[in-house]
């Protein structure tokens, strides 16, 4: 674990990072786990949030930071949002050939005619810049429809045929998951 520390420290040190101790990852876990209480209850005060993830390569982790920060920002303005938006992000995974990033950005909707049309630009938005800049479609969240749009750009149309295969192989019946990958998730069996 020692040798891990040196290892982690130094890739920090060199990409501008720091290490903020034990007792940080723990208060990030716990947010994580409040974040859709907190998000539920600034919906009730015309406030929008939610948090996403992606992981990068080590040389790219700072760079992609400041470019979707940015990016959310401008997306924001440019959607008619009035006050400055929320958006901050964390490591909080590490690994020897890079980082999963997390994403917390929300704003305020107070004014907006249509608040979850422009929330969902903004995160678009945000997704779009991440894969512009080597950032990956998901660490550990998984694609499912949210971000199948992004998906055959990503592992090709061969990707995309052979995860249909598999998903026909194992799941002719179309009842787990469906939609969440391939295909839009009709098919399946009115008895389901």
């Amino acid at each position: 674990i020692a040798r891990q520390h040196k290892i982690i420290r130094t890739i920090a040190a060199h990409f501008r990072g720091l290490d903020g101790g034990a007792e940080n990852g723990f208060r990030g876990y716990f947010l994580t786990f409040m974040i859709a209480y907190l998000r539920d209850f600034g919906m009730k005060f015309h406030f929008i949030a939610e948090s996403f993830e992606t992981s990068v390569p080590w040389g790219n982790v700072l760079m992609l930071c400041e470019g979707v920060k940015r990016r959310v920002r401008s997306a924001c303005k440019e959607s008619g949002v009035q006050a400055e938006p929320f958006v901050s992000c964390r490591v909080t995974q590490t690994y020897d050939t890079g980082a999963c990033v997390y994403f917390y950005f929300g704003f305020s909707w107070k004014g907006l005619k249509d608040p979850v049309s422009v929330f969902t630009h903004v995160e678009s938005s945000a997704r779009e810049e991440i894969l512009a800049l080597g950032g990956s479609l998901s660490h550990h969240h998984g694609v499912g429809k949210h971000r199948q749009q992004w998906l055959q750009a990503q592992i090709s149309d061969p990707g995309v045929a052979m995860l249909s295969g598999v998903k026909k192989a194992v799941d002719p019946r179309n009842v787990f998951g469906s939609g969440n990958l391939v295909g839009d998730g009709s098919g399946i069996p009115a008895h389901h």
